[in-house]
């Protein structure tokens, strides 16, 4: 190959190579993101298993729930005594699982008055959609003074994909106890909210205990599977280049 065929070939490379590095780039960055949320995964499951289990405890007091931590308290089990203030109930839009798959339907937030005074929002389980109505469900809405057992979570995060809540309506798509609050005039309430278990209610609805708490985690599998893509894209190149700057090798190898 003469010195100004040689050149050209390079630069016939650089296309291409300016590719693959970028291709490259995004299939490492991926399996070191899944790396990132392995530890994360793995961090979660821990909390899980240190707190959802064993004798149920108090929730943080309300004069404590300006300092409230979601990575300090989130998954806990707790015992919570007060009256539902069924008026406020807020359906809110989610799937739950079913014999045939996701059921569509929606999870009940409802406040619950404490001794105290002071309210914390509880998620008293799922009803599918025919159930959003109170009305079809008369025997669901227990009066006086309750005690349930449940599970401390953090409000529900919003991303790109979630809709925008309608209040007018009371349509809502994110668990968010002071969001939801703040729209029915409830009241200040806890910056958590308590999803109940799954001990039955009265005419069988809604159904609590939907939390899962058996986590998958692959994303070591994942990381490894977008590595082994980068290793190929990388040999893959690596034969096209040495192709393309010895051609004469190449065709006496054939």
């Amino acid at each position: 190959m003469t010195r100004p065929a040689a050149a050209a070939t390079g630069r016939s490379l650089i296309v291409p190579g300016v590719a693959a590095l970028v291709a490259l780039a995004i299939l490492l960055g991926l399996g070191t993101w899944q790396l990132q949320r392995k530890t994360w995964k793995e961090d979660l499951i821990a909390q899980i298993e240190a707190r959802a289990y064993g004798e149920p405890g108090a929730i943080m007091p309300p004069a404590e729930w300006a300092h409230w931590r979601a990575d300090r308290d989130e998954f806990r089990r707790v015992r919570v005594t007060g009256t539902f203030l069924h008026p406020f109930e807020t359906p809110v839009y989610g799937l739950a699982p079913g014999q045939r798959g996701a059921m569509q339907g929606y999870y009940l937030m409802t406040p619950l008055r404490l001794a105290d005074g002071a309210t914390v929002m509880v998620n008293r389980g799922f009803v599918p959609t025919e159930l959003r109505d109170p009305a079809t469900r008369p025997e669901s809405q227990p009066s006086g003074e309750v005690t349930l057992t449940g599970l401390v979570r953090a409000p529900e995060e919003r991303n790109a994909f979630t809709p925008t809540d309608d209040p007018a309506r009371n349509t809502w798509f994110a668990r968010d106890p002071q969001g939801i609050a703040r729209a029915r005039s409830v009241g200040p309430v806890a910056p958590f909210y308590v999803e109940a278990d799954a001990t039955p209610n009265p005419g069988g609805w809604p159904k609590g205990g939907q939390t899962r708490l058996d986590l998958p985690n692959n994303h070591l599998q994942y990381a490894l599977t977008w590595y082994g893509i980068a290793l190929t894209l990388v040999g893959v190149f690596a034969a096209f280049a040495w192709r393309r700057l010895h051609p004469d090798g190449s065709a006496e190898l054939k």
